[in-house]
């Protein structure tokens, strides 16, 4: 008698089916996260309009200004029983809207630093966005403000603003 074996092929191992799945994401599931992720910011930026906001806040910026500079000119006027004292000199407020900004020689119609800094104010204000508006010392400074004395006597402080026409406030 013959022995003869009989061999045996082996199985084909196959993975169970736990270990054969893969975890992750592919990348048509990354790209249309991403594509989402962008739509929302575009409609975000959008809704925001961060220009317009900053355009307010200047604004915000100008309207507390205005009014700083107002009430340093009614608080010099109020220890001086009603005119603007400078330096010991009694000086008049224009009757036209001038522009509060050192001139030379000293004491023109819009140079007032020298009535309101350092008593009433710390330094003077200036607009945020225009060219060449700056206060480095009372003899050195352009404020982009505008000041002026109506006929009814009474004052207002103005300013040119970036989405409303005019910012000013008169007492």
């Amino acid at each position: 008698m013959s022995t003869r074996r009989r061999i045996r092929r082996a199985k084909p191992y196959v993975m169970p089916e736990v270990l054969s799945k893969r975890d992750g994401f592919t990348l048509i599931e990354v790209l249309v996260v991403i594509g989402i992720i962008a739509i929302l910011a575009a409609i975000v930026l959008v809704a925001v309009n961060p220009a317009r906001q900053f355009k307010l806040a200047r604004d915000s910026q100008r309207t507390s200004n205005v009014n700083a500079l107002l009430n340093a000119v009614h608080q010099n006027m109020a220890e001086h029983r009603g005119t603007l004292v400078c330096e010991g000199v009694v000086r008049d407020i224009p009757a036209t809207a001038t522009e509060v900004k050192s001139t030379s020689p000293s004491g023109g119609p819009g140079d007032i630093a020298q009535c309101l800094v350092p008593d009433y104010l710390s330094s003077l204000p200036f607009d945020p966005s225009m060219a060449g508006a700056h206060f480095t010392d009372i003899t050195d400074y352009s404020t982009g403000y505008e000041l002026w004395r109506d006929s009814s006597g009474r004052i207002t402080a103005s300013s040119t603003g970036e989405l409303s026409p005019s910012i000013s406030v008169t007492r």
